[in-house]
């Protein structure tokens, strides 16, 4: 082959990752693939009538449900504001709560490691407490209505929340809290001055974000009495007033679409 040949054959490209690298990402695409189809299967096996049968439920089930009447509008809509005011005081006091505990679980602002691990440990145990237990234990304690499960989602909240925000704390520029620290600062003035401004946009952006959850997990604690429009849902589908129901779903769904556009809006402004 000559040299003006050689030159024209197209060479190797390099690959960006090793073989010994592919070999392990194939094998665990293969097992999590495994894992999903032995899952399909056995999901399967357990139901009635399988796929098949489940598909000819779910028309004769959807088939109940229209046409929604229209007629019970006007009752839910005390229900549906109490909804909404129970995501805004749980989501606004868990905002107040976070604060304190995000900067403590922040290891680059929380030099006592004992008081970090603290409240890391803390907030994992609040984490791993689903929002419908804590709703049926406050309800058990306080009876049905709002109060328990204001308090239900502010635990909920503040779970999601101070991880979040205290990760956000984790990744800012360190520079300026060195600098206020050298020039004598005190730590109320490293974080009001420092830590603050950097943290702000992120932290209000979190809030609305935990506050559009605690409107769609508002509806769903009412299932276990701890009121607002979850709870008439839960009554009309134990009355098999299918209509009513979708109805209710209908305006949930409206609500929830509305606060969600306001909040990307409010998010977009802020960010």
């Amino acid at each position: 082959m000559t040299k003006e040949n050689s030159s024209l054959t197209p060479k190797k490209v390099p690959s960006i990752y090793p073989s010994r690298t592919k070999k392990q990402v194939t094998f665990i695409f293969l097992v999590i693939l495994g894992i999903y189809l032995f899952s399909m299967y056995w999901t399967q096996r357990e139901m009635v009538g399988g796929i098949g049968g489940a598909l000819g439920n779910m028309y004769t089930v959807i088939e109940k449900f229209f046409p929604p009447n229209f007629a019970v509008l006007p009752a839910l809509l005390d229900p549906m504001i109490q909804t909404i005011q129970m995501a805004i005081i749980a989501t606004t006091v868990a905002a107040i709560l976070t604060i304190p505990l995000a900067i403590l679980s922040a290891q680059n602002v929380t030099t006592f490691k004992p008081i970090y691990y603290v409240t890391k440990t803390f907030l994992n145990l609040l984490r791993t407490i689903p929002d419908l237990v804590l709703a049926v234990i406050f309800v058990g304690l306080f009876g049905i209505g709002l109060f328990p499960g204001i308090l239900a989602l502010v635990i909920f909240s503040l779970g999601i929340l101070a991880k979040l925000v205290g990760e956000t704390i984790e990744s800012v520029d360190m520079n300026p809290l060195e600098a206020m620290r050298a020039s004598g600062g005190n730590p109320l003035q490293v974080i009001w001055y420092a830590l603050v401004p950097q943290v702000l946009p992120q932290y209000t952006s979190l809030v609305l974000y935990v506050f559009e959850i605690n409107i769609r997990a508002s509806v769903v604690l009412g299932y276990v009495g701890a009121g607002g429009i979850g709870l008439i849902l839960n009554q009309q589908l134990g009355f098999y007033n299918y209509p009513n129901a979708m109805a209710i779903i209908i305006v949930i769904f409206v609500v929830v679409i509305i606060i969600e556009y306001i909040s990307n809006k409010l998010r977009e402004a802020l960010i």
